[in-house]
């Protein structure tokens, strides 16, 4: 690709995330040439292959995300599912406690990846799909967690009585708000298996981050 393509590339996603961040709203041309320090003229320029894939949409001067991203957005956790089983097995392995994987859905946190431990008598049973709050239970929480100290939180029958989780988040990834954790019905050690989860949440960010 040319430098000058390059550009045009990178302006053209600026140009798109302008249009997300706008929210509900719809957002003008006006307002979108501002965002990305662009004449209207080149917006309109780039407007032309979003709209052609469904990206965006244009009702006169006002633009929208287009319903093209939906079938964009169908294929991300799958692949994250996919990216995420492998350190979520040898953490389940490691630590003999079903690993998971959650991320952001508005106000709560959603488990898109679960692994169970293969060598245990028992274990929670953790169905991918599962929502609650960011307030509670240590996947959740773990979102919300600010770097510094340990890096990982834990948490003692607040999502179901006498189950014991830790958890960290996954930083570093661009547009990715998640956390990776262990659920137990036995108590949990967190010196040991805070560091273990943490690394764990390292290695998905690098996986996640590696260049094709």
């Amino acid at each position: 690709m040319t430098r000058e393509g390059s550009l045009t590339l990178d302006r053209g996603l600026a140009l798109l995330q302008a249009v997300a961040d706008a929210g509900g709203e719809a957002a003008t041309i006006s307002e979108l040439a501002v965002a990305i320090g662009a004449s209207r003229a080149a917006v309109y320029r780039l407007l032309v292959p979003l709209s052609e894939r469904g990206l965006v949409w244009r009702d006169g001067n006002k633009v929208r995300l287009g319903v093209g991203l939906l079938r964009l957005a169908g294929q991300v956790l799958p692949q994250l599912r996919e990216a995420a089983r492998p350190v979520l097995r040898e953490l389940a392995e490691k630590v003999g406690a079903t690993a998971h994987l959650s991320v952001v859905q508005g106000d709560q946190a959603q488990a898109v990846a679960v692994v169970e431990p293969s060598w245990t008598s028992f274990h929670v049973a953790y169905r991918v799909g599962t929502r609650h709050p960011l307030s509670a239970g240590a996947a959740g929480k773990a979102m919300t967690l600010r770097p510094g100290g340990d890096g990982w939180v834990t948490s003692t029958g607040e999502l179901e009585a006498g189950a014991s989780g830790v958890a960290a988040p996954v930083r570093g990834v661009p547009g990715l708000r998640a956390s990776l954790g262990v659920v137990s019905l036995e108590p949990l050690d967190a010196s040991v298996v805070g560091p273990a989860v943490v690394g764990a949440a390292q290695r998905l960010a690098e996986v996640l981050k590696q260049p094709e």
